[in-house]
């Protein structure tokens, strides 16, 4: 089985390009997340919405053009949850978890911690989202293996970006925001690709649409797939897939074993 997770950062640009479809069928994926879809599901077309082969599951913000996450899935899922406890965490269409027997496939977008000024004004709300994300997801958790995949918007120790000298005061690599990370691993939770690729450098999820950034591979890693210690059992391979191109984001994913 293999799960994949992106950042397409706005769906209906990458069904234009054409690159949605022929990514779905070149993936061999059996579950597809995606974050920063920036659609209501009435605004794709038809042939999107009703994908042969695909089961769809989406959850919009109220704001158009604003947030939103996916998951395209092979097999039906036996329950879809679209929502947190918190109503301002809802209003911004950022969790979707999809449930298949006793297992749980999250897509998540996690709030990016920069005000409208730059001025790190909305970190407050990004951990109080990422609290009581973890909270739910805990709860899946005594149920069956968890799977969480999204963009966490902040890049975990200094091998997770470029140059992390130069960013210690922006967010995405603020020490809170850092110690957030910190404590879903002391709570069990495993960075798939971390765990399988300990010490390299140079993988990168993220990358700035300017300056050659993607070019160079000045990046961030701030997509994640984590793993409740169930679900990295099941785990064989975890990747990141820089060459696949179509948004500011590369896909992300881990390989099951079958069994």
């Amino acid at each position: 089985m293999r799960i994949i997770s992106w950042n397409v950062n706005g769906l209906r640009a990458l069904v234009k390009k054409g690159v949605l479809l022929d990514f779905l069928e070149r993936s061999q994926a059996d579950v597809v997340t995606l974050q920063e879809t920036r659609v209501n599901e009435a605004q794709l077309p038809p042939e999107v919405r009703t994908l042969e082969g695909w089961h769809t599951y989406f959850s919009a913000a109220e704001r158009l053009g604003y947030s939103g996450v996916a998951i395209f899935s092979r097999k039906p899922a036996d329950k879809v949850i679209t929502t947190l406890p918190e109503p301002r965490f809802n209003i911004e269409g950022r969790y979707l978890v999809a449930r298949y027997g006793r297992m749980s496939i999250a897509s998540v977008y996690f709030p990016n911690g920069a005000g409208k000024e730059r001025d790190n004004s909305r970190v407050p709300y990004k951990l109080d989202f990422y609290e009581t994300a973890r909270y739910e997801l805990e709860r899946l958790r005594k149920i069956g293996p968890v799977f969480v995949t999204g963009d966490f918007n902040t890049a975990h120790t200094e091998i997770d970006l470029a140059r992390p000298k130069s960013n210690e005061k922006t967010s995405g690599f603020l020490p809170i925001e850092r110690e957030a990370l910190d404590l879903w691993m002391r709570e069990g939770w495993i960075d798939t690709f971390r765990k399988r690729h300990p010490k390299q450098t140079g993988h990168y999820t993220w990358w700035r649409q300017w300056g050659g950034s993607r070019e160079n591979n000045v990046g961030w890693r701030i997509d994640y797939v984590f793993a409740s210690r169930t679900a990295n059992r099941r785990v064989c391979s975890a990747f990141i897939w820089p060459h696949i191109k179509g948004s500011d984001h590369c896909p992300i994913g881990v390989d099951l074993k079958t069994r």
